[in-house]
């Protein structure tokens, strides 16, 4: 009966179990984000602002590192990409809401000066996975 759960029997040379999105560079970057939003930001906001303003930023910090796992489990290289896509926009989104915040006095330059550069280490590593399945999808040969 254990046997079931011993392997996962995944196409393509080189697979190992002990690596998947999760080891990515750009994903561990985006669970960074999400974290820094869900520590230092989300405790922060106002009541009147918990079915606005924090729910939209849930909503954009899972789906950084979601969207990742999601186009990593995809078997063509451009539906991967679409969703690497997807997740940079939601970096691009978290910008703005921790601008917003900011402007509304919700979190202080510390928090700002914090988070900034976290999100901007993010995107370049998502453009860059990017820009990777690219090239790979560019190289496949069938």
């Amino acid at each position: 009966m254990d046997d079931i759960f011993i392997s996962v029997n995944e196409s393509g040379e080189g697979y190992s179990a002990d690596k998947d999105f999760t080891t990515l560079k750009a994903w561990i970057k985006c669970k960074e984000v999400k974290l820094f939003f869900f520590k230092d930001v989300l405790p922060n906001l106002p009541s009147e602002e918990k079915f606005n303003l924090d729910i939209q930023i849930r909503k954009a910090s899972i789906s950084t590192t979601a969207n990742i796992a999601e186009g990593y489990g995809r078997f063509h290289f451009q539906e991967g990409i679409q969703y690497y896509r997807i997740s940079r926009g939601s970096l691009y989104e978290l910008k703005d809401h921790l601008i917003s915040c900011y402007d509304f006095n919700y979190v202080g330059r510390e928090v700002l000066d914090k988070g900034l550069p976290l999100i901007e280490e993010a995107k370049k590593l998502v453009n860059g996975f990017i820009n990777y399945q690219k090239r790979q999808k560019k190289n496949y040969k069938k």
